[in-house]
């Protein structure tokens, strides 16, 4: 790959403001020639878009790298060439290629990322727990945090492997039993029944408590109860999280369902099971032996003196 001509002017240029610390990125507004500068002969600036300031300097980390990229040549030497080329032979290997391979996808959607949430510092609320540097975020074109689950959803995708989004998933499903936590809590604090004052408008348009007065002329106002509305939205949230007895198999149908299945079954205590076929087959030869001893017990028969006497003498055998 051809070096890259540092020589001519940029097109493009990272700026940030020495007033209100913004970081930009665009078209320089004034080009002055530097030609103590050796390794780059420009100086550049930019008019801020944020506050306005005129002629903000080129950022010092973009004007570095420059340097530092000139001054990085690589080897010279044919011993040099050779050991660099020797370092890289068999790279990427396939494990790195499997990490590699989003690297494309991960620019791509810091562009698409950016539609939905592009980089605004402390703007947003989840800003107010990011550990991400202000500074750094704001030149960037989108969220990072967001770009990064973008890109767990992509990738997961791509692969058709959901346990890539496993450790999200786990942590949503922890805020939801939390938040559900948090509503059960509020409901017995207020009460399962909600108790109002019944009130009707008067034909002058007021607000009158409904009641009665009983013989010594005390009103007693009539009250309205009714089940704390919270309870739907508690009731849906436990079926969507499969967190209901019968999701988790706590029921007692459940229960006797599993006592039937176990219905019929022998315990061995700690002794291992034996499987049908290896007790057929030990049913076999059980069966061959007792042929055997069979055949031996009528054959030691025959050779008893005392047997053999008495079928010589005519006796039955």
């Amino acid at each position: 790959m051809a070096k890259k001509d540092w020589a001519a002017s940029l097109k493009t240029v990272n700026f940030k403001c020495t007033v209100c610390t913004f970081a930009f990125e665009s078209v320089p507004d004034l080009i002055e020639d530097a030609p103590e500068i050796a390794h780059h002969p420009y100086r550049y600036f930019a008019h801020c878009p944020t506050c306005t300031a005129r002629n903000q300097p080129q950022a010092t980390w973009e004007a570095n790298l420059i340097k530092a990229h000139q001054a990085s040549t690589g080897p010279k030497t044919p011993e040099g060439i050779a050991k660099v080329s020797a370092n890289i032979a068999g790279h990427p290997t396939p494990e790195e290629s499997l990490r590699i391979r989003f690297n494309a996808m991960k620019h791509g959607l810091n562009a698409r990322t950016a539609s939905y949430f592009p980089a605004k510092p402390d703007k947003y609320e989840f800003c107010k727990r990011c550990d991400v540097d202000r500074d750094w975020c704001s030149g960037q074109p989108a969220c990072v945090k967001q770009t990064e689950i973008f890109m767990l959803h992509h990738a997961a995708h791509e692969q058709r492997n959901p346990r890539v989004l496993t450790a999200i998933h786990a942590d949503l499903q922890a805020a939801l039993t939390a938040a559900l936590q948090m509503c059960l809590q509020t409901v017995l604090a207020d009460g399962v029944v909600l108790k109002t004052p019944r009130v009707e408008l008067s034909k002058e348009g007021s607000i009158v408590q409904m009641g009665w007065y009983d013989a010594e002329r005390n009103f007693h106002p009539i009250y309205d109860y009714a089940a704390n509305p919270a309870f739907k939205p508690i009731a849906d949230l436990i079926s969507r999280l499969g967190l209901s007895i019968s999701d988790l198999g706590m029921t007692v149908r459940a229960a006797d369902a599993e006592e039937e299945r176990q219905a019929g079954r022998l315990t061995l205590g700690d002794k291992d099971t034996e499987e049908l076929g290896a007790f057929s087959q030990r049913m076999v030869e059980t069966m061959r032996g007792a042929q055997q001893l069979l055949s031996n017990a009528q054959a030691a028969r025959k050779a008893d003196p005392v047997f053999v006497e008495h079928q010589a003498r005519g006796g039955e055998g």
